[in-house]
């Protein structure tokens, strides 16, 4: 297998559903130093072979009937490095930290966007794109005005918007590291402060556990973390065969 061989069987088993109408984006399917490049697009002349222990990143998305997607995941190849695990572990961190987070209604995505880069400061570790954009329904999946990023936008995240949530960690030559879910705004209750808002984790996909170095995660981000692999399970397995949710049940259980 390949990283084109792979872009082309993702794409293939998205067309069997009789929804799907296209690509959302060029699939991003990148192994090792490719991971590295976030906008990496595999060719003929840069096609590399999945073959050693290493590092695999997949971005891709779909334009469906029912709606647009975008999912980033990382997964490993062998039996990762302790370096590897703790770069995961500390975009997972983000991750989580922006997923639960709550806030008042008003809220400007460049407020909300030291969350998810917290803890990879903390590291030394930074990465340099934004951390979430709207996305379009069989439009631009990159799409405004809603955004979380270290850039100034005034506009407020607001009740109803799609928005992505995906910090990661690029180190130039060796791998690349994030993990991206859509999370949809929603109002959560009224206070004598006002209105507050959180996110609802839409994205249905097991994040890689051989990954998670445990002992960096908060009781908290464990908690948040098997209740999303319940929900992945609970919600997908009713559409997989038998063999189909054994496996999703190894890859979804608690840590």
């Amino acid at each position: 297998m390949s990283e084109r061989s792979l872009a082309e069987k993702l794409l293939e088993f998205r067309s069997l559903n009789e929804d799907f109408i296209k690509p959302s984006f060029a699939t991003i399917t990148a192994f090792n130093e490719h991971a590295a490049l976030p906008h990496y697009r595999a060719t003929p002349g840069s096609d590399m072979e999945l073959t050693g222990s290493g590092i695999f990143l997949v971005d891709s998305g779909g334009h469906y009937v029912g709606g647009t997607t975008d999912i980033t995941r990382t997964i490993s190849l062998g039996i990762p490095a302790e370096r590897q695990k703790t770069d995961f572990t500390l975009v997972l961190k983000g991750h989580i930290r922006l997923a639960r987070t709550k806030f008042p209604s008003g809220t400007k995505g460049y407020q909300l966007d030291i969350l998810a880069r917290e803890a990879l400061w903390k590291a030394g570790l930074d990465y340099g794109h934004g951390t979430g954009h709207g996305v379009g329904y069989c439009l631009n999946v990159h799409e405004g005005p809603q955004s979380i990023t270290p850039s100034v936008n005034r506009t407020s995240i607001e009740a109803g918007m799609l928005i992505t949530n995906e910090p990661a960690v690029y180190r130039n030559g060796e791998y690349g590291i994030r993990t991206e879910n859509l999370m949809l705004c929603y109002e959560d209750e009224e206070t004598e402060f006002g209105r507050f808002l959180k996110f609802d984790t839409f994205s249905l996909c097991y994040i890689d556990k051989s990954l998670i170095d445990k002992l960096l995660l908060d009781k908290d981000e464990i908690e948040w973390l098997n209740n999303y692999h319940c929900d992945v399970y609970e919600k997908l397995s009713p559409h997989l065969t038998d063999n189909e949710k054994k496996w999703l049940r190894e890859k979804t259980e608690e840590i």
